[in-house]
């Protein structure tokens, strides 16, 4: 039984990247009806940022020179640490329950919301690893960021988290939808591109419903 984590990134209520999650979630279950399934909105419920107490645990971890995530609340050994692990300690203990995490995040500003660095920064310590967890991103993008396209140089939103899940957590094997133009529908001066983001949505949602069969145990 395949336990799947699912986090929401946009600050928008009626988002692509909303949509495509719902989708993948949908036939996820679907095809795996007794998995469990554990839910964050981040925009709703935001983490905190990370503050002095959480650096202190990460300098702990250095100094043990440990890797196992279950030695963590042992390393936070001053107030500030403790206070830092009672924020972390849920956090974490979802990601290290889950089989897949399926991440909704739209591209701002060539990036990811504040809202999911926030959770990242969180949950991510010094020589840990999550290689035996699948990853799933569906993104959306304002404009047009695939290979080939003007703006390709501009993706630090798949970059990033394909080199942050690949260098923190060892984790290789990452798989992207994303859905480009969203832009298309509210400015005038793209309207001409508006099929081809409704293409390249539907393409999307289509590709969410075949790849989420494929996440069930």
């Amino acid at each position: 039984m395949t336990h799947l984590l699912h986090l929401d990134a946009s600050a928008r209520t009626r988002s692509v990247s909303r949509r495509l999650g719902a989708e993948f979630v949908d036939s996820w279950r679907a095809a795996e009806p007794d998995g469990e399934y554990t839910y964050r909105d981040l925009a709703v419920d935001p983490v905190p940022f990370i503050d002095e107490g959480w650096t202190e645990l990460c300098d702990a971890v250095l100094a043990a020179g440990s890797t196992d995530l279950d030695r963590l609340p042992e390393l936070a050994a001053t107030p500030a640490a403790r206070a830092a692990w009672e924020i972390v300690e849920p956090m974490l203990a979802q990601v290290i329950a889950a089989d897949v995490i399926l991440i909704g995040t739209p591209m701002y500003n060539y990036s990811i919301p504040a809202t999911l660095k926030a959770w990242l920064d969180q949950v991510t310590f010094p020589r840990m690893s999550l290689g035996e967890r699948r990853f799933v991103v569906v993104g959306a993008r304002g404009g047009a960021y695939s290979p080939g396209a003007p703006k390709a140089a501009f993706d630090y939103q798949e970059r990033y988290l394909r080199d942050f899940f690949a260098g923190h957590y060892a984790v290789t094997d990452t798989v992207f939808v994303n859905a480009e133009l969203a832009n298309a529908v509210q400015d005038p001066n793209l309207a001409h591109l508006r099929d081809a983001h409704e293409a390249s949505l539907a393409a999307a949602l289509t590709e969410v419903r075949l790849l989420a069969k494929d996440y069930v145990k």
